[in-house]
């Protein structure tokens, strides 16, 4: 398998999907690289070379117990990008993966990136506080951690209906997309899972913006339960110059996975590509 070794020894497994310029794929929580199979394809079939590992303790990386923030993740990124010697890069994060994304470019800077893409990132600050009124309460998180500690099974069975914004009796939906969200969280560590709530829920990113000065699309869901686009992606595309905002109307948390939105997200995807 394609693997990575960390500066300290873990292993990341990544797909490795065409050639041309590299895209590389972040995924978010509790996901893993599978979640990118669809863009992945239309990159290479576009003539790019599509890129998606699964972070630490998730998938078939290495499950261990510890290394669960974003200063570890971004510079798991970056022994990816530097071990494969990836230059002129595009960087395309999901959820929890836009933290990585933009803590890589707070570390690391952008050297080797040419452009950036949010999709329903949870940058700059998913805490509610007093100067984040639009932000998530920390009871949400608490109970997140209380559910996989539970019965981690059943929970990610029903985190998976909020994920996709299912129960509203929408048709895009499919249960083979709540299936396959269940066997991606299910292959994420207990450990990583607990872990990974408390880093996307209190880290706060707005100095790593401050950092981006490469082109840069926003894309999120106004029907996103999971992250709150005034919380996030309209801040975003407020606090990083000349980045473009496109909102899907009706659209999930999961928009790069479900029927209809994927597709105009692998278009957009690709029109930004060609910038």
């Amino acid at each position: 398998m394609p693997i990575c070794t960390t500066r300290d020894g873990v292993d990341i497994f990544y797909k490795d999907w065409g050639r041309g310029r590299p895209v590389v794929f972040i995924h978010g929580w509790p996901l893993n690289g599978d979640a990118w199979q669809d863009q992945l394809k239309a990159v290479a079939d576009a003539g790019y070379r599509g890129i998606a590992h699964d972070r630490r303790g998730h998938g078939r990386s290495t499950p261990v117990y510890d290394g669960y923030d974003f200063d570890t993740f971004a510079d798991d990124l970056n022994d990816l990008i530097t071990g494969l010697d990836l230059r002129d890069v595009t960087l395309v994060a999901h959820s929890m993966g836009g933290g990585e994304l933009a803590r890589y470019i707070g570390r690391h800077g952008t050297e080797r990136v040419r452009s950036a893409v949010l999709l329903s990132a949870i940058t700059p600050l998913m805490l509610r506080g007093p100067d984040n009124p639009e932000g998530v309460p920390q009871s949400v998180f608490d109970g997140l951690k209380a559910g996989i500690l539970e019965e981690r099974s059943q929970f990610w069975q029903d985190t998976a209906v909020g994920f996709f914004s299912a129960d509203d009796g929408g048709d895009k939906v499919t249960q083979g997309n709540k299936d396959a969200f269940w066997y991606m969280a299910m292959a994420q560590t207990v450990q990583g899972g607990v872990d990974c709530v408390d880093a996307f829920g209190t880290t706060d990113f707005h100095e790593d913006l401050e950092k981006f000065d490469v082109p840069t699309l926003v894309v999120h869901g106004d029907d996103d339960r999971i992250v709150p686009i005034d919380a996030t992606g309209r801040k975003v595309a407020r606090l990083v110059a000349g980045a473009e905002l496109k909102v899907y109307e009706g659209a999930s948390h999961g928009i790069a996975m479900v029927p209809g939105d994927k597709e105009r997200f692998n278009a957009d995807l690709l029109a930004f590509l060609e910038k």
